[in-house]
């Protein structure tokens, strides 16, 4: 049985806000939030695929700390955009 789209943004919201480190969890909720129901399914695709990324290359990477690997960069530039004064001071 395959997940219907309904299903999978709902999960996709539960796994953004039980994150292993706090700022991750108000990083990816709020997205998740704002986001998820506009996005196309293959991106929902990939941001699964993005939270199976280790938390602190998450942040590093929304943070501008690390690079970017070339597969997630449009999506994290979307998550950057919002963790304005959570990740760096507004």
């Amino acid at each position: 049985m395959t997940e219907d789209r309904v299903m999978m943004i709902k999960r996709l919201r539960m796994r953004s806000m039980r994150r292993g480190i706090k700022e991750m969890d108000l990083i990816l909720s709020a997205f998740a939030e704002a986001k998820l129901d506009g996005l196309s399914d293959a991106d929902l695709t990939l941001y699964d695929t993005l939270l199976t990324e280790n938390d602190h290359d998450l942040y590093g990477w929304i943070g501008g700390q690390f690079a970017v690997p070339e597969r997630y960069r449009a999506l994290i530039a979307q998550i950057s955009a919002l963790a304005e004064g959570v990740t760096r001071p507004a």
